[in-house]
């Protein structure tokens, strides 16, 4: 059951930054977001990443890995259009 409510934790959490990394891309406006909270949320993520490498939490790892790939992109685009 702990693993059930990890992943259903972990998928949501995770695909809540999906549709601010769409918006984004297809506007190309990172106007209204905090590079300091993007920068932030990326060492989180990282730290949580190596929590979870460390007590071996697939949820934990699967879900930081993609986080990663989704917000590290968004503050990239940031920086770029920032």
């Amino acid at each position: 059951m702990e693993q059930i409510i990890g992943f259903i934790a972990a998928f949501l959490t995770t695909a809540s930054m999906l549709p601010q990394l769409i918006k984004v891309v297809r506007t190309k406006d990172t106007k209204s977001l905090s590079l300091t909270m993007l920068s932030v949320l990326c060492i989180g993520i990282s730290l949580w990443l190596v929590y979870g490498l460390m007590r071996q939490s697939l949820p934990l790892i699967l879900a930081n890995s993609i986080s990663l790939c989704l917000v590290g992109p968004v503050a990239l685009l940031k920086v770029k259009y920032g």
